[in-house]
Protein backbone atom coordinates (compact mmCIF):
# COMPACT_ATOMS: atom_id res chain seq x y z
CA UNK A 1 0.00 0.00 0.00
CA UNK A 2 1.35 3.39 -1.01
CA UNK A 3 0.55 6.29 1.34
CA UNK A 4 1.24 9.79 0.01
CA UNK A 5 0.90 12.57 2.59
CA UNK A 6 0.57 16.18 1.49
CA UNK A 7 3.38 18.41 2.75
CA UNK A 8 2.25 21.58 0.97
CA UNK A 9 2.24 22.91 -2.55
CA UNK A 10 4.68 23.57 -5.38
CA UNK A 11 5.25 26.92 -7.07
CA UNK A 12 2.70 25.92 -9.70
CA UNK A 13 0.04 25.29 -7.06
CA UNK A 14 0.19 21.50 -7.36
CA UNK A 15 0.16 19.37 -4.16
CA UNK A 16 3.63 18.47 -2.91
CA UNK A 17 3.39 14.91 -1.61
CA UNK A 18 5.70 12.64 0.33
CA UNK A 19 5.68 8.85 -0.12
CA UNK A 20 5.53 7.58 3.46
CA UNK A 21 6.57 3.99 2.69
CA UNK A 22 9.57 5.21 0.68
CA UNK A 23 10.50 7.55 3.55
CA UNK A 24 10.62 4.60 5.96
CA UNK A 25 13.33 3.04 3.79
CA UNK A 26 15.36 6.13 2.86
CA UNK A 27 15.28 8.61 5.81
CA UNK A 28 15.09 12.44 5.68
CA UNK A 29 17.40 15.37 6.42
CA UNK A 30 16.01 18.89 6.97
CA UNK A 31 18.31 21.92 7.06
CA UNK A 32 17.58 25.59 7.57
CA UNK A 33 18.73 28.51 9.67
CA UNK A 34 16.81 29.52 12.78
CA UNK A 35 13.44 30.94 11.71
CA UNK A 36 13.36 29.17 8.35
CA UNK A 37 10.42 26.96 9.35
CA UNK A 38 12.07 23.63 10.24
CA UNK A 39 9.88 22.99 13.28
CA UNK A 40 6.80 23.93 11.26
CA UNK A 41 7.84 21.43 8.58
CA UNK A 42 8.40 18.66 11.14
CA UNK A 43 5.04 19.40 12.76
CA UNK A 44 3.30 19.20 9.38
CA UNK A 45 4.99 15.87 8.65
CA UNK A 46 4.13 14.45 12.08
CA UNK A 47 0.50 15.57 11.89
CA UNK A 48 -0.07 14.25 8.38
CA UNK A 49 1.50 10.84 9.11
CA UNK A 50 0.25 10.36 12.70
CA UNK A 51 -2.59 8.00 11.77
CA UNK A 52 -0.44 5.90 9.44
CA UNK A 53 2.74 5.17 11.41
CA UNK A 54 4.07 5.11 14.98
CA UNK A 55 6.20 8.12 15.90
CA UNK A 56 8.86 9.09 18.44
CA UNK A 57 9.95 12.73 18.67
CA UNK A 58 13.20 13.72 20.41
CA UNK A 59 12.39 17.28 21.46
CA UNK A 60 15.20 19.29 23.09
CA UNK A 61 13.07 22.47 23.49
CA UNK A 62 9.71 21.02 24.53
CA UNK A 63 8.10 22.48 21.40
CA UNK A 64 6.23 19.32 20.30
CA UNK A 65 4.49 18.39 23.56
CA UNK A 66 1.31 20.05 22.24
CA UNK A 67 0.89 17.07 19.87
CA UNK A 68 -0.43 15.10 22.84
CA UNK A 69 -3.73 16.99 22.97
CA UNK A 70 -4.78 16.39 19.36
CA UNK A 71 -2.91 13.26 18.29
CA UNK A 72 -2.53 11.24 21.48
CA UNK A 73 1.25 11.30 21.78
CA UNK A 74 2.49 10.39 25.25
CA UNK A 75 4.86 13.04 26.61
CA UNK A 76 7.85 11.52 28.45
CA UNK A 77 9.62 14.03 30.69
CA UNK A 78 13.25 12.94 30.47
CA UNK A 79 14.18 14.87 33.62
CA UNK A 80 11.95 12.57 35.69
CA UNK A 81 13.67 9.36 34.54
CA UNK A 82 17.12 7.84 34.75
CA UNK A 83 18.94 6.67 31.64
CA UNK A 84 18.21 3.04 32.49
CA UNK A 85 14.52 3.83 32.98
CA UNK A 86 14.38 5.60 29.61
CA UNK A 87 15.77 2.48 27.92
CA UNK A 88 12.95 0.45 29.42
CA UNK A 89 10.38 3.08 28.44
CA UNK A 90 11.67 3.00 24.85
CA UNK A 91 11.38 -0.80 24.77
CA UNK A 92 7.75 -0.59 25.94
CA UNK A 93 7.05 2.11 23.36
CA UNK A 94 7.99 -0.31 20.59
CA UNK A 95 6.24 -3.28 22.17
CA UNK A 96 2.91 -1.45 22.57
CA UNK A 97 3.26 0.78 19.46
CA UNK A 98 2.62 4.04 21.28
CA UNK A 99 3.67 7.38 19.76
CA UNK A 100 5.72 9.50 22.18
CA UNK A 101 7.44 12.85 22.57
CA UNK A 102 10.68 12.73 24.60
CA UNK A 103 10.75 16.16 26.29
CA UNK A 104 14.34 17.17 27.12
CA UNK A 105 13.78 20.87 27.84
CA UNK A 106 14.46 20.65 31.59
CA UNK A 107 17.95 19.17 31.16
CA UNK A 108 21.26 20.81 30.43
CA UNK A 109 23.06 19.89 27.20
CA UNK A 110 25.19 16.98 28.42
CA UNK A 111 22.27 15.27 30.18
CA UNK A 112 20.13 15.84 27.08
CA UNK A 113 22.72 13.92 25.06
CA UNK A 114 22.94 11.09 27.58
CA UNK A 115 19.18 10.70 27.98
CA UNK A 116 18.55 10.89 24.23
CA UNK A 117 21.24 8.24 23.65
CA UNK A 118 19.63 5.96 26.24
CA UNK A 119 16.16 6.40 24.71
CA UNK A 120 17.38 5.82 21.13
CA UNK A 121 19.37 2.82 22.34
CA UNK A 122 16.21 1.37 23.87
CA UNK A 123 14.35 1.78 20.57
CA UNK A 124 17.24 0.17 18.72
CA UNK A 125 17.89 -2.77 21.07
CA UNK A 126 14.32 -4.11 21.22
CA UNK A 127 13.73 -7.74 20.24
CA UNK A 128 13.10 -8.62 16.60
CA UNK A 129 9.41 -9.39 17.29
CA UNK A 130 8.80 -5.67 17.89
CA UNK A 131 10.54 -4.21 14.86
CA UNK A 132 7.43 -2.35 13.73
CA UNK A 133 7.77 0.70 11.41
CA UNK A 134 8.43 3.91 13.32
CA UNK A 135 9.36 7.49 12.42
CA UNK A 136 12.03 8.83 14.78
CA UNK A 137 12.08 12.64 14.52
CA UNK A 138 15.13 14.38 16.04
CA UNK A 139 14.96 18.18 16.16
CA UNK A 140 18.22 20.15 16.51
CA UNK A 141 20.16 17.03 15.53
CA UNK A 142 23.49 18.88 15.69
CA UNK A 143 23.17 18.72 19.50
CA UNK A 144 23.11 14.91 19.48
CA UNK A 145 25.46 14.24 16.54
CA UNK A 146 28.01 17.08 16.65
CA UNK A 147 30.67 17.25 13.98
CA UNK A 148 33.33 18.22 16.53
CA UNK A 149 33.92 17.92 20.25
CA UNK A 150 32.44 20.71 22.34
CA UNK A 151 32.10 21.59 26.00
CA UNK A 152 30.40 18.30 26.92
CA UNK A 153 32.35 15.27 28.09
CA UNK A 154 33.81 12.95 25.50
CA UNK A 155 31.84 10.02 26.93
CA UNK A 156 28.48 11.79 26.50
CA UNK A 157 29.36 12.88 22.97
CA UNK A 158 30.39 9.36 21.95
CA UNK A 159 27.24 7.81 23.42
CA UNK A 160 24.95 10.29 21.70
CA UNK A 161 26.81 10.16 18.39
CA UNK A 162 26.82 6.36 18.47
CA UNK A 163 23.06 6.25 19.05
CA UNK A 164 22.42 8.69 16.19
CA UNK A 165 24.74 6.70 13.92
CA UNK A 166 22.87 3.50 14.74
CA UNK A 167 19.55 5.23 14.01
CA UNK A 168 20.62 6.51 10.59
CA UNK A 169 22.94 3.68 9.50
CA UNK A 170 21.35 0.52 10.89
CA UNK A 171 17.89 1.59 11.98
CA UNK A 172 16.15 0.72 8.71
CA UNK A 173 16.40 -3.05 9.28
CA UNK A 174 14.83 -2.54 12.70
CA UNK A 175 11.95 -0.50 11.29
CA UNK A 176 13.36 2.86 12.45
CA UNK A 177 13.27 5.75 9.95
CA UNK A 178 15.37 8.70 11.08
CA UNK A 179 14.13 12.23 10.34
CA UNK A 180 16.73 14.74 11.49
CA UNK A 181 16.63 18.54 11.38
CA UNK A 182 19.62 20.83 11.84
CA UNK A 183 20.38 24.52 11.61
CA UNK A 184 23.71 23.97 9.86
CA UNK A 185 25.05 20.98 7.96
CA UNK A 186 28.58 21.97 8.99
CA UNK A 187 27.69 21.31 12.65
CA UNK A 188 26.25 17.84 11.94
CA UNK A 189 28.45 14.72 11.87
CA UNK A 190 29.01 13.70 8.25
CA UNK A 191 28.46 9.97 8.77
CA UNK A 192 24.99 10.76 10.19
CA UNK A 193 23.99 13.24 7.48
CA UNK A 194 25.31 11.01 4.68
CA UNK A 195 22.80 8.24 5.41
CA UNK A 196 19.77 10.34 4.44
CA UNK A 197 18.48 9.97 0.88
CA UNK A 198 15.74 12.64 1.09
CA UNK A 199 16.45 16.31 1.65
CA UNK A 200 14.44 19.44 2.42
CA UNK A 201 16.73 22.47 2.34
CA UNK A 202 15.48 25.79 3.70
CA UNK A 203 16.86 29.29 4.02
CA UNK A 204 20.56 29.54 4.85
CA UNK A 205 23.10 32.34 4.52
CA UNK A 206 26.63 31.06 5.08
CA UNK A 207 28.54 30.20 1.90
CA UNK A 208 29.76 26.82 3.19
CA UNK A 209 26.22 25.72 4.11
CA UNK A 210 24.79 26.90 0.78
CA UNK A 211 27.52 25.04 -1.10
CA UNK A 212 26.91 21.81 0.84
CA UNK A 213 23.14 22.10 0.33
CA UNK A 214 23.65 22.57 -3.41
CA UNK A 215 25.99 19.56 -3.54
CA UNK A 216 23.50 17.34 -1.73
CA UNK A 217 20.74 18.37 -4.13
CA UNK A 218 22.95 17.87 -7.20
CA UNK A 219 22.76 21.56 -8.12
CA UNK A 220 25.51 23.72 -9.61
CA UNK A 221 27.44 25.97 -7.27
CA UNK A 222 26.14 29.10 -9.00
CA UNK A 223 22.61 28.04 -8.06
CA UNK A 224 23.47 27.92 -4.36
CA UNK A 225 22.62 31.62 -3.93
CA UNK A 226 18.92 30.73 -4.16
CA UNK A 227 18.97 29.41 -0.59
CA UNK A 228 19.44 32.98 0.68
CA UNK A 229 16.22 34.06 -1.02
CA UNK A 230 13.92 31.34 0.32
CA UNK A 231 11.05 32.67 2.43
CA UNK A 232 10.04 31.20 5.78
CA UNK A 233 8.33 27.85 5.25
CA UNK A 234 9.76 27.41 1.72
CA UNK A 235 12.11 24.49 1.06
CA UNK A 236 13.81 22.77 -1.86
CA UNK A 237 12.98 19.04 -1.88
CA UNK A 238 14.85 16.11 -3.40
CA UNK A 239 14.80 12.36 -2.86
CA UNK A 240 12.98 9.16 -3.78
CA UNK A 241 10.18 9.94 -1.32
CA UNK A 242 9.80 13.56 -2.51
CA UNK A 243 10.96 14.36 -6.04
CA UNK A 244 13.49 13.03 -8.53
CA UNK A 245 14.67 16.56 -9.35
CA UNK A 246 15.08 19.57 -7.01
CA UNK A 247 11.59 20.92 -6.39
CA UNK A 248 10.68 24.16 -4.57
CA UNK A 249 7.74 23.66 -2.21
CA UNK A 250 5.83 25.67 0.36
CA UNK A 251 4.94 23.81 3.55
CA UNK A 252 1.22 23.76 4.34
CA UNK A 253 -0.58 24.83 7.52
CA UNK A 254 -0.55 22.85 10.77
CA UNK A 255 -3.33 22.13 13.25
CA UNK A 256 -1.34 22.39 16.47
CA UNK A 257 0.88 25.19 17.73
CA UNK A 258 4.26 24.98 19.38
CA UNK A 259 5.28 26.59 22.65
CA UNK A 260 8.14 28.56 21.13
CA UNK A 261 8.22 32.30 21.62
CA UNK A 262 6.32 34.53 19.22
CA UNK A 263 8.65 36.58 17.03
CA UNK A 264 5.96 39.14 16.11
CA UNK A 265 6.14 42.67 17.47
CA UNK A 266 3.83 43.49 20.36
CA UNK A 267 3.25 47.08 21.57
CA UNK A 268 4.50 47.86 25.07
CA UNK A 269 1.90 48.56 27.76
CA UNK A 270 1.25 52.24 28.43
CA UNK A 271 2.70 52.67 31.94
CA UNK A 272 3.81 55.88 33.63
CA UNK A 273 7.52 55.92 34.53
CA UNK A 274 6.73 56.17 38.24
CA UNK A 275 4.32 53.24 38.13
CA UNK A 276 6.82 51.15 36.14
CA UNK A 277 9.44 51.83 38.81
CA UNK A 278 7.11 50.64 41.55
CA UNK A 279 6.21 47.49 39.53
CA UNK A 280 9.77 46.24 39.44
CA UNK A 281 11.20 47.56 42.72
CA UNK A 282 8.28 46.86 45.11
CA UNK A 283 6.80 43.49 46.02
CA UNK A 284 3.35 42.73 44.68
CA UNK A 285 0.31 41.95 46.81
CA UNK A 286 0.52 38.20 46.21
CA UNK A 287 4.27 37.91 45.85
CA UNK A 288 5.83 35.79 48.63
CA UNK A 289 8.37 37.62 50.73
CA UNK A 290 11.91 36.35 50.52
CA UNK A 291 13.93 35.84 53.69
CA UNK A 292 16.89 38.24 53.95
CA UNK A 293 20.26 36.75 53.17
CA UNK A 294 22.32 36.59 56.35
CA UNK A 295 25.98 35.70 55.98
CA UNK A 296 27.35 33.98 59.12
CA UNK A 297 30.51 35.36 60.64
CA UNK A 298 33.48 33.28 61.78
CA UNK A 299 32.33 33.62 65.40
CA UNK A 300 28.84 32.37 64.54
CA UNK A 301 30.26 29.34 62.74
CA UNK A 302 32.55 28.44 65.64
CA UNK A 303 29.69 28.78 68.14
CA UNK A 304 27.41 26.58 66.00
CA UNK A 305 30.05 23.84 65.73
CA UNK A 306 30.61 23.94 69.49
CA UNK A 307 26.86 23.61 70.15
CA UNK A 308 26.60 20.63 67.80
CA UNK A 309 29.55 18.91 69.45
CA UNK A 310 28.12 19.49 72.94
CA UNK A 311 24.67 18.23 71.99
CA UNK A 312 25.94 14.99 70.44
CA UNK A 313 25.41 12.06 72.83
CA UNK A 314 28.42 9.94 73.68
CA UNK A 315 28.09 6.49 72.08
CA UNK A 316 28.28 3.31 74.12
CA UNK A 317 31.30 1.03 73.57
CA UNK A 318 29.27 -1.36 71.43
CA UNK A 319 27.77 1.49 69.41
CA UNK A 320 31.22 2.99 68.93
CA UNK A 321 32.45 -0.27 67.41
CA UNK A 322 29.45 -0.37 65.08
CA UNK A 323 29.96 3.25 63.99
CA UNK A 324 33.65 2.61 63.39
CA UNK A 325 32.81 -0.40 61.24
CA UNK A 326 30.24 1.56 59.27
CA UNK A 327 32.57 4.54 58.75
CA UNK A 328 35.48 2.38 57.62
CA UNK A 329 35.97 2.32 53.86
CA UNK A 330 34.60 -0.86 52.30
CA UNK A 331 37.18 -3.38 51.11
CA UNK A 332 37.88 -3.11 47.40
CA UNK A 333 35.85 -5.64 45.41
CA UNK A 334 37.80 -8.45 43.89
CA UNK A 335 37.99 -7.85 40.18
CA UNK A 336 36.31 -10.56 38.17
CA UNK A 337 37.29 -9.84 34.59
CA UNK A 338 34.53 -11.06 32.25
CA UNK A 339 37.13 -11.96 29.64
CA UNK A 340 35.47 -15.09 28.36
CA UNK A 341 32.03 -13.51 28.09
CA UNK A 342 33.31 -10.38 26.37
CA UNK A 343 35.31 -12.45 23.91
CA UNK A 344 32.18 -14.41 23.04
CA UNK A 345 30.29 -11.17 22.34
CA UNK A 346 33.20 -9.80 20.33
CA UNK A 347 33.28 -12.92 18.16
CA UNK A 348 29.52 -12.58 17.69
CA UNK A 349 29.95 -8.97 16.50
CA UNK A 350 32.80 -9.82 14.14
CA UNK A 351 30.92 -12.80 12.71
CA UNK A 352 28.49 -10.43 10.95
CA UNK A 353 29.11 -10.10 7.24
CA UNK A 354 31.30 -7.09 6.53
CA UNK A 355 31.85 -6.28 10.24
CA UNK A 356 35.63 -6.06 9.89
CA UNK A 357 35.29 -3.45 7.16
CA UNK A 358 33.37 -0.94 9.29
CA UNK A 359 34.95 1.84 11.34
CA UNK A 360 36.27 1.09 14.83
CA UNK A 361 33.69 3.40 16.42
CA UNK A 362 30.77 1.63 14.72
CA UNK A 363 32.05 -1.84 15.69
CA UNK A 364 32.61 -0.70 19.28
CA UNK A 365 29.09 0.74 19.50
CA UNK A 366 27.65 -2.53 18.18
CA UNK A 367 29.77 -4.40 20.75
CA UNK A 368 28.37 -2.26 23.62
CA UNK A 369 24.80 -2.78 22.40
CA UNK A 370 25.18 -6.55 22.29
CA UNK A 371 26.88 -6.58 25.68
CA UNK A 372 23.81 -4.87 27.15
CA UNK A 373 21.56 -7.50 25.59
CA UNK A 374 23.69 -10.21 27.29
CA UNK A 375 23.65 -8.39 30.64
CA UNK A 376 27.34 -7.48 30.48
CA UNK A 377 29.12 -4.18 31.01
CA UNK A 378 30.98 -3.79 27.74
CA UNK A 379 32.78 -0.65 28.94
CA UNK A 380 35.06 -2.79 31.10
CA UNK A 381 36.82 -3.26 27.79
CA UNK A 382 37.84 0.32 27.01
CA UNK A 383 38.41 1.66 23.52
CA UNK A 384 42.19 1.16 23.64
CA UNK A 385 41.88 -2.52 24.62
CA UNK A 386 39.09 -2.96 22.07
CA UNK A 387 41.30 -1.55 19.30
CA UNK A 388 44.01 -4.09 20.17
CA UNK A 389 41.60 -7.02 20.02
CA UNK A 390 40.12 -5.73 16.79
CA UNK A 391 43.61 -5.45 15.31
CA UNK A 392 44.26 -9.09 16.21
CA UNK A 393 40.94 -10.10 14.62
CA UNK A 394 41.61 -8.13 11.43
CA UNK A 395 45.01 -9.75 11.20
CA UNK A 396 43.25 -13.14 11.27
CA UNK A 397 44.96 -14.18 14.51
CA UNK A 398 41.92 -14.31 16.83
CA UNK A 399 41.47 -18.07 16.48
CA UNK A 400 45.18 -18.93 16.54
CA UNK A 401 46.85 -20.10 19.74
CA UNK A 402 48.88 -17.49 21.58
CA UNK A 403 52.57 -17.99 20.94
CA UNK A 404 54.81 -18.64 23.95
CA UNK A 405 57.76 -17.21 22.08
CA UNK A 406 58.97 -14.07 23.92
CA UNK A 407 59.88 -12.64 20.53
CA UNK A 408 56.17 -12.58 19.62
CA UNK A 409 55.47 -10.47 22.72
CA UNK A 410 58.10 -8.04 21.43
CA UNK A 411 56.30 -7.96 18.06
CA UNK A 412 52.99 -7.17 19.79
CA UNK A 413 54.60 -4.32 21.74
CA UNK A 414 56.03 -2.86 18.54
CA UNK A 415 52.67 -3.14 16.77
CA UNK A 416 50.81 -1.43 19.64
CA UNK A 417 52.94 1.69 19.24
CA UNK A 418 52.25 2.01 15.50
CA UNK A 419 48.67 3.24 15.51
CA UNK A 420 45.38 1.61 14.57
CA UNK A 421 45.92 1.86 10.79
CA UNK A 422 49.21 -0.06 10.74
CA UNK A 423 48.92 -2.34 13.80
CA UNK A 424 46.80 -5.15 12.25
CA UNK A 425 48.92 -5.20 9.08
CA UNK A 426 52.15 -5.39 11.08
CA UNK A 427 50.74 -8.24 13.22
CA UNK A 428 49.72 -10.12 10.06
CA UNK A 429 53.19 -9.78 8.53
CA UNK A 430 54.98 -10.53 11.82
CA UNK A 431 53.02 -13.73 12.40
CA UNK A 432 53.70 -14.92 8.88
CA UNK A 433 57.40 -14.17 9.36
CA UNK A 434 57.50 -15.89 12.78
CA UNK A 435 55.88 -19.02 11.33
CA UNK A 436 58.04 -18.75 8.18
CA UNK A 437 54.79 -18.84 6.20
CA UNK A 438 54.20 -17.37 2.75
CA UNK A 439 54.05 -13.60 2.51
CA UNK A 440 50.39 -12.49 2.85
CA UNK A 441 48.65 -11.45 -0.37
CA UNK A 442 47.35 -7.96 -1.15
CA UNK A 443 43.82 -9.20 -0.43
CA UNK A 444 44.81 -10.43 3.05
CA UNK A 445 46.64 -7.17 3.79
CA UNK A 446 43.64 -5.12 2.60
CA UNK A 447 41.38 -7.16 4.89
CA UNK A 448 43.64 -6.42 7.84
CA UNK A 449 43.47 -2.77 6.85
CA UNK A 450 39.64 -2.96 6.92
CA UNK A 451 39.26 -2.60 3.17
CA UNK A 452 38.59 -4.58 0.01
CA UNK A 453 40.99 -2.48 -2.08
CA UNK A 454 44.33 -3.95 -3.17
CA UNK A 455 45.53 -0.40 -3.81
CA UNK A 456 45.13 0.42 -0.15
CA UNK A 457 47.14 -2.68 0.71
CA UNK A 458 49.99 -1.50 -1.53
CA UNK A 459 49.70 2.02 -0.11
CA UNK A 460 50.04 0.84 3.50
CA UNK A 461 53.03 -1.34 2.56
CA UNK A 462 54.71 1.65 0.89
CA UNK A 463 54.02 3.76 3.98
CA UNK A 464 55.46 1.14 6.31
CA UNK A 465 58.52 0.74 4.09
CA UNK A 466 59.08 4.50 4.03
CA UNK A 467 59.14 4.45 7.83
CA UNK A 468 61.65 1.61 7.88
CA UNK A 469 59.23 -0.84 9.49
CA UNK A 470 59.52 -3.39 6.67
CA UNK A 471 61.61 -4.07 3.58
CA UNK A 472 60.07 -5.65 0.49
CA UNK A 473 61.93 -7.80 -2.05
CA UNK A 474 60.92 -10.05 -4.93
CA UNK A 475 62.43 -13.42 -5.87
CA UNK A 476 63.18 -14.66 -9.38
CA UNK A 477 59.62 -15.98 -9.84
CA UNK A 478 57.94 -12.70 -8.87
CA UNK A 479 56.93 -13.84 -5.38
CA UNK A 480 57.07 -11.20 -2.64
CA UNK A 481 59.21 -11.46 0.48
CA UNK A 482 58.81 -9.02 3.38
CA UNK A 483 61.54 -8.50 5.96
CA UNK A 484 61.00 -6.95 9.42
CA UNK A 485 64.35 -5.36 10.37
CA UNK A 486 63.39 -4.54 13.96
CA UNK A 487 62.74 -8.24 14.65
CA UNK A 488 65.18 -9.81 12.22
CA UNK A 489 62.42 -11.91 10.64
CA UNK A 490 61.25 -12.40 7.09
CA UNK A 491 58.38 -14.19 5.41
CA UNK A 492 58.61 -16.99 2.90
CA UNK A 493 57.94 -16.02 -0.74
CA UNK A 494 54.23 -15.45 -1.45
CA UNK A 495 52.07 -14.50 -4.42
CA UNK A 496 50.80 -10.92 -3.89
CA UNK A 497 47.84 -11.53 -6.23
CA UNK A 498 46.46 -14.51 -4.29
CA UNK A 499 43.16 -14.26 -2.43
CA UNK A 500 42.75 -14.08 1.33
CA UNK A 501 42.85 -17.88 1.55
CA UNK A 502 45.83 -18.26 -0.80
CA UNK A 503 43.89 -19.04 -3.98
CA UNK A 504 44.94 -17.19 -7.12
CA UNK A 505 42.67 -14.27 -7.97
CA UNK A 506 42.04 -13.84 -11.69
CA UNK A 507 42.96 -10.42 -12.94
Amino acid sequence: MTVAIEMGSTQGGQPATLDLEELLATRLLVQGNSGSGKSHLLRRLIEQSARWVQQAVVDPEGDFVTLAESYGHVVVDAAAHTEAALQQVAARVRQHRVSVVLNLENLETERQMRHAAAFLGGLFDVERDYWFPMLVVVDEAQLFAPAAAGEVSDEARKASLGAMTNLMCRGRKRGLAGIIATQRLAKLAKNVAAEASNFLMGRTFLDIDMARAADLLGMERRQAEMFRDLARGHFVALGPALARRPLAIRIGDVETNGRAGNARLLPLPETQPGDARDLILKAGAFEPARAPLVRPTAADTAQLLAELAAARPQPSPGQALVEAALSAPPPPPRPVPPKVELDVVLREVLSDEGALFRSVAQIYQDFLVRCRSHGLNGRTLDMAAFRRRLAVARAGLADQPVSDDPEWARAENLAEAMGEDIEPVFLLLARAALDQAACPSNAAIARARGSHSARRALAVLEHMESRGLIATTTDAWGARIIQIPSLGWQTAPGNPDAGEDGDIVAS
